[in-house]
């Protein structure tokens, strides 16, 4: 089995050609921090239920890391996407973007926020962080890369913050209240998290904007 964790990258993994990159972002929040990067972004919501965008898509947005030691804020650039059981749904080289960390992404097709499946999933399968949408997109034939940001660890689940996404990626705030009255400070934790991780999206997108232009 491949080492789960390589080292940040320090010079670009590939030379891109043809069509411009678009990000394909599951939430509101991560389309948004994408154009703030200036990066063509569009929204797919959770699992990629919505329509996907033409051209060579990019797996971007938050990720729930499977193995300790990838902080909150963490960026990583796929080599490999596996389903659950461990079979490879697509592989090429890494999208560059400075100081990710490579390696391999598992879309596990649910929410996986406890610690004991987190780690049983990445003993099972040498992902190192799991999504939601890359098995869909690399069903298209038009993966490009994956490029997710840490927002929740095996030490800080997300908790009931996770329920708060609508399937079409928009935030339910009223799920977002009932967790900051029934659990305030691991509530306070995640949104600080998600704020360091949605900045770090930010970047990953300026570092992609040359390939994927508005």
């Amino acid at each position: 089995m491949d080492a789960p964790l390589a080292v940040p990258e320090s010079a670009d993994a590939r030379s891109e050609t043809g069509s411009p990159l678009m990000l394909a972002c599951p939430l509101a929040v991560e389309e948004k921090a994408a154009r703030a990067g200036g990066a063509r972004a569009a929204r797919i919501g959770l699992g990629a239920c919505l329509p996907l965008p033409e051209g060579r898509l990019v797996a971007f947005g938050l990720t729930g890391a499977l193995v300790d030691g990838l902080a909150p804020g963490t960026l990583l650039t796929a080599r490999r996407v596996v389903d659950a059981d461990g079979t490879v749904l697509w592989e090429d080289e890494p999208l560059h973007v400075p100081g990710a960390v490579i390696g391999v992404v598992c879309d596990a097709g649910v929410i996986v926020d406890d610690a004991v499946a987190r780690r049983e999933l990445a003993r099972a399968t040498g992902a190192v962080a799991v999504d939601m949408e890359s098995a869909t997109l690399a069903a298209t034939g038009r993966l490009a890369g994956v490029v997710r940001a840490v927002s929740d660890t095996t030490e800080e689940p997300i908790g009931r913050l996770g329920q708060a996404a609508l399937p079409d990626g928009r935030t339910n705030w009223r799920v977002v209240l009932r967790a900051l009255l029934s659990e305030p400070r691991a509530t306070f934790r995640t949104a600080l998290a998600t704020r360091r991780a949605l900045a770090s999206l930010r970047s990953a997108a300026m570092a992609l904007a040359p390939r994927a232009r508005p």
